[in-house]
Order: C-alpha cells, then sequence, then structure tokens
C-alpha cells in the first residue's frame, strides 16, 4: 500500500503569505496531496548563540530569516481547502502558552471540519527560548508534557478542570471544541522523548537524515511501545526536506534528498519499505515562488506514486 503524501506549505520570505498559502494549498490537494503541514522558526538570531540544531558552527540556513507563523499559514490553507488535513511539524510547544494554544488548535479544527494534526516538539534555539518560552530551556520537557494534559482537558468534556505548573482551570467552559479529538505527534528521538511519545501520544514526526538512523529509532519506538503494553498504532510522518538541483548530483557525497526529482523520489523508497504511513515533502525553500513550487510539488507526486511511493 502507497504511503499518503503531505506538502510543506510556503511560510518563507520568497512567497506572498496571504495569496501564496491559499494557492498552493489548493493546488496541493487537488494534485492529490493528503495533507498540508507547516514548520516554526520564532526568529533569526545575529550573532546566534548556537549553530543549527544546536551543532556547534552550522549556520542557519538564510531561509529561516522570514518564516510565517504556522497557525496563521494552517488557517489560511484550511479556509481554502475541504479534506487535506493540516499538520504542524514541528510547533515549538514551549514557545505557546498551553492554554492558548490548545484553544487555537481547538478553533482551528472546528473550523475545518475536523482536520487538525497537532505535531509538536521541545525545539533547540537557545535564542528562540529567551525571546518567547513560558520556562527556561532546561524545563521545556515538562511544559511540553503540561501542554498535552492541557489540551486533552480543553478538548475534552466541560467543565474543564486542570491544576499545573503553568496553567489553572478552576472549573470553566471552553469553546468551541474540536470536531474529533486532536491527533498528537511528536518529535521524539531520545528515550526520555520517546517514552512521552508511547505514553501520551498518537503518532511519531522523525525527520529523514538517513535510513539507518531513522530505521533504528523506528525499531526502538516500537520495542518501547511494547515494553509499556502499548497496542494502539503509532502513526508516523517523516519530514522530507528537499534540497532541489537542475542537474544530477554526481559523487558519494550526495545529501539524502538532494539532487533531482528522479533521486529525491529514489530516497523515498527505503523509508517506504521500513513501513512509514506518510511523507512530508517539504520543496519552499529551493523554490523561486509558488508557481515554481506549486510545479515541483505536482512532479514529486507523480513521480513517488509511478514508483510505488
Amino acid at each position: 500500500m502507497a504511503a499518503r503524501l503531505g506538502l510543506g506549505l510556503p511560510q518563507m520570505r520568497q512567497y506572498s503569505l496571504g495569496s501564496d498559502v491559499p494557492d498552493v494549498a489548493r493546488a496541493a490537494e487537488r494534485t492529490g496531496y493528503e495533507s498540508l503541514w507547516v514548520f516554526e522558526r520564532a526568529l533569526f538570531p545575529e550573532p546566534a548563540t548556537q549553530g543549527l540544531y544546536g551543532m556547534d558552527g552550522v549556520p542557519w540556513p538564510d531561509e529561516y530569516r522570514n518564516v510565517a507563523d504556522p497557525l496563521v499559514t494552517l488557517t489560511l490553507a484550511a479556509a481554502a481547502t475541504e479534506r487535506a488535513e493540516l499538520g504542524s511539524s514541528v510547533l515549538v510547544a514551549p514557545l505557546h502558552v498551553p492554554f492558548q494554544l490548545a484553544k487555537a488548535l481547538a478553533s482551528l479544527d472546528a473550523a475545518s471540519g475536523g482536520r487538525v494534526l497537532a505535531g509538536l516538539g521541545t525545539g533547540w534555539s537557545l535564542d528562540e527560548y529567551a525571546a518567547s518560552s513560558v520556562r527556561p530551556f532546561a524545563e521545556r520537557g515538562k511544559v511540553l508534557d503540561e501542554i498535552i494534559e492541557v489540551s486533552r482537558a480543553v478538548w475534552g468534556p466541560d467543565p474543564v478542570v486542570y491544576d499545573g505548573s503553568l496553567t489553572k482551570i478552576a472549573s470553566a467552559v471552553v469553546g468551541p471544541k474540536p470536531v474529533r479529538p486532536i491527533p498528537i505527534l511528536l518529535a521524539a528521538s531520545n528515550q526520555r522523548a520517546l517514552r512521552r511519545l508511547v505514553d501520551h501520544a498518537d503518532g511519531w514526526l522523525p525527520a529523514g537524515f538517513s535510513v539507518e538512523q531513522v530505521a533504528a529509532q523506528w525499531r526502538q519506538l516500537r520495542e518501547l511501545a511494547e515494553e509499556r503494553g502499548r497496542t494502539k498504532p503509532i502513526r508516523t510522518v517523516l519530514r522530507v526536506n528537499t534540497a532541489l538541483e537542475a542537474k544530477p548530483h554526481e559523487g558519494a557525497d550526495r545529501r539524502m534528498f538532494q539532487g533531482s526529482v528522479d533521486q529525491i523520489v529514489a530516497d523515498l523508497v527505503p523509508f517506504t519499505e521500513m513501513g512509514m504511513d506518510e511523507f512530508l515533502i517539504d520543496v519552499q525553500s529551493g523554490a523561486r515562488d509558488a508557481e515554481e513550487l506549486k510545479d515541483v510539488a505536482a512532479e514529486v507526486f507523480e513521480k513517488a506514486r509511478a514508483a510505488g511511493v
């Protein structure tokens, strides 16, 4: 069975937010993409306290200088589409007040007819935490735990009652409610994060850095689920950040998902064989404008389906 295919929405500075997001969202749904996705980058520090993903000496990509708010972007896409799911990979959860985030996601789900996927993570940027987090970086895991608990409470039946470190709800009616319980998917790689996922989430959001790395983490996650008695399936959505090149890239140093569309699609095949449920294909950084993004997205979709992805 072919995996589901999702597309990253245009959030970067070469795009016109108000017109390009609805346009790309409509085109992606017509093409056959089953989900539309956003990511979160709150700011671009100059100079940066740390390298990309916390790795010393690795520069932040220039496209991170201007990234539109993820929930605003999803709202624009929701209004322009009818069927595609609307996901985040990921919202950096501790940059958000738990109650406000839960209510915003519930409202978006109600408005879209039950299409929201809440993809959450703890993030890595010390600069983003210094600017906008609700608690210090060292407490990011605890904040994510509370956001999950608050969200489940807010999305559930009234009266809502919650007593946590950041959130106090004595007893209240909170609406609108989501159309259905919003699936929570987590970015997780270490043991603690994987345990949180197994115990409290619906799915996993790995990133496609290497087949070996994802395979090892997927095996670890399934073993942990069995160990902890989880029987509910874990939905998997692999993020694919592409680096499209017009000419085929020669040499052994080619990174995964870098090169021609044919090469990028070929890189998807082993992940399909691994059993990933869905691929989130993000081509926005290499496209010059929305027209090119739509063309590349359509070509990727057609060739992925032809390859059995």
